[in-house]
């Protein structure tokens, strides 16, 4: 598994079109701090919060999209097979390699931020002043770390989706498809059957677990002291169960592989 890894980080540094992604990811995070006045921890995780549930699927979509079908392509998988490896091993190397590089890219920007707005706000700062917030660098810790999962979640599910895809175009419309259903296509779907009212509001919070994007929203804003409609403890469970879910599919898709 390790050569695996291995071998799928360096696959990903070596791809040009992955470091401009990042370099335009990058420019939007750093962008948006510097709108907002980097006044406080606080006050960065809410500027940044809504414009991450869209870039962070985009990002893990971009990273693995064609993160199994990029082996069979190259033939890299037949020659696999020939060595003692399990299918779960490689689905789990492929993934962690690259799993690797998206996180360090991720977090990256959101790090400087953080220490822009250390730099630049503080407890005083009028804005928790108003909102009766308390910032502390704990704050802007449990968003990384919250954003991380978010990320590993539907990166799993774009190495799925990758599993599944039958050529380049469709893997393309795979990933562009998951975007649109993590970013925004799942939250608007719930509000409109709640308009409806073909839900009862009881299941608002289980249902919002369900998606990614609505997961990540609601357990950010609740360990970040903010207002959430749903219950943390269910959506970061909606998080985690995405995670395990698609590599569960993933490892069911994959080719067999001569250790299993």
């Amino acid at each position: 598994m390790e050569v695996v890894l291995d071998h799928e980080f360096r696959t990903v540094v070596r791809t040009r079109s992955l470091w401009l992604l990042a370099a335009g990811y990058a420019a939007v995070v750093l962008g948006l701090t510097g709108a907002g006045g980097a006044a406080g921890y606080l006050p960065v995780v809410l500027d940044l919060l809504a414009p991450l549930q869209l870039l962070v699927p985009v990002l893990a979509v971009g990273f693995g999209y064609r993160a199994v079908l990029g082996d069979a392509e190259r033939e890299e998988l037949d020659v696999l097979r020939t060595f003692p490896l399990t299918r779960r091993a490689y689905l789990l190397g492929t993934y962690l390699g690259r799993a690797a590089a998206l996180l360090a890219i991720l977090l990256a920007p959101l790090l400087v931020a953080g220490v822009w707005a250390g730099v630049a706000g503080g407890p005083g700062s009028e804005f928790l002043a108003s909102h009766g917030g308390q910032d502390a660098p704990s704050v802007y810790l449990r968003f990384l770390v919250l954003t991380a999962l978010y990320a590993a979640a539907t990166l799993a599910a774009a190495v799925a989706l990758s599993a599944l895809a039958t050529g380049p175009r469709a893997a393309l419309a795979l990933g562009v498809a998951l975007v649109v259903v993590v970013g925004v296509g799942f939250d608007l779907g719930l509000v409109a059957l709640l308009a409806g009212g073909l839900l009862p509001e009881g299941a608002l919070p289980w249902l919002l677990a369900l998606s990614p994007a609505s997961a990540y929203r609601g357990v950010v804003l609740a360990f970040s002291g903010g207002p959430g409609a749903g219950t943390p403890a269910v959506d970061a469970a909606g998080l985690a169960l995405w995670l395990v879910g698609a590599l569960a599919v993933a490892e069911r898709v994959v080719p067999r592989f001569a250790g299993r």
